[in-house]
């Protein structure tokens, strides 16, 4: 085995790697001739983030990169994507499935979505352009050129492994999305609703950690993203419930029924495929697996 890192020298490479394709990205999104690329920085801005956060007690970071700071440029970043899904969910998957009187009927609300896009593309577009994002960028790539560690960070990641995936997930499966057996309860679906936010920090969290043992991490990832996956589908669902709700004038289900019976289907579907996946993690024979993954060494 090739002699291994440091923490901070590790996650500085992990950071390295996340910031050079933020910034490879920005000339594409701002272009806006597909809605792929600006999904790709998305991405690597949550996972700048999450590498900071994951690794923060090995690095020393500027005042200016702090979480709530990146957290807002993030924001600003999601508005546009989630309208690019709502809006492709109901355009290209539902809307061809519809009878004509119901795609008639939905016509003012693809042309509000498609007016809200506008508006948060150009918001998106000034954020990319503006002072504080290329500040952000240039303080990181400054802090990269010359990164600063704690006494932590100059520590062989060899004698720190098992750490760095406790911290990221020691308390996960005790997260009460876990137990919840109705999504369509309030309650319920706010709490899968974190779990899933849960599961897409521990996928990136364990993603940085997987170059260095793909064979234990990688059927844990590939999992992760699916789990996580069809919860994102079952929370878009909602929130495009809760648009056609607003837009409509009239109850969603009378005015379009064949719409509403198909994305029950699809959240019923979603739901059932995340049973499936998550089933053995419920009892105390998977527990047991996951917990073995979390404090095994790196061999």
């Amino acid at each position: 085995m090739a002699m291994l890192p440091t923490c901070g020298h590790f996650a500085a490479e992990q950071l390295q790697r996340h910031v050079r394709s933020l910034v490879g990205l920005q000339a594409d999104v701002l272009a806006d001739r597909d809605p792929e690329p600006l999904h790709q920085m998305r991405v690597r801005f949550r996972r700048v983030r999450s590498t900071l956060s994951q690794f923060a007690p090995a690095l020393v970071l500027p005042e200016r990169l702090d979480d709530g700071h990146i957290a807002k440029i993030g924001r600003r970043l999601g508005m546009a994507r989630d309208l690019d899904v709502l809006r492709s969910r109901l355009q290209d998957v539902l809307l061809p499935l519809l009878p004509a009187r119901e795609t008639l009927v939905l016509k003012p609300v693809l042309k509000q979505l498609r007016r809200e896009r506008k508006l948060a593309f150009s918001d998106l577009r000034d954020t990319l352009q503006g002072r504080r994002y290329l500040r952000l960028l240039a303080d990181l790539q400054g802090w990269l050129r010359q990164p600063q560690f704690t006494s932590l960070g100059d520590e062989l990641l060899l004698d720190w492994w098992p750490h760095w995936k406790l911290a990221l997930a020691s308390d996960l499966l005790a997260h009460p999305g876990w137990r919840v057996l109705d999504p369509s309860d309030p309650q319920g679906l706010q709490a899968v609703h974190d779990l899933r936010k849960r599961l897409k920090n521990l996928r990136y969290g364990l993603a940085n950690l997987q170059p260095l043992s793909p064979h234990t991490l990688d059927p844990w990832l590939v999992r992760l993203k699916a789990m996580q996956e069809h919860l994102g589908d079952l929370n878009d669902l909602q929130v495009l419930q809760v648009a056609l709700a607003h837009q409509l004038e009239a109850e969603v289900d009378a005015v379009v029924p064949t719409l509403c019976s198909l994305m029950a289907e699809s959240q019923a579907k979603a739901w059932g495929h995340w049973l499936e996946l998550s089933a053995d993690l419920r009892t105390p024979q998977g527990r047991s697996h996951w917990y073995s993954m979390l404090v095994s060494g790196l061999v």
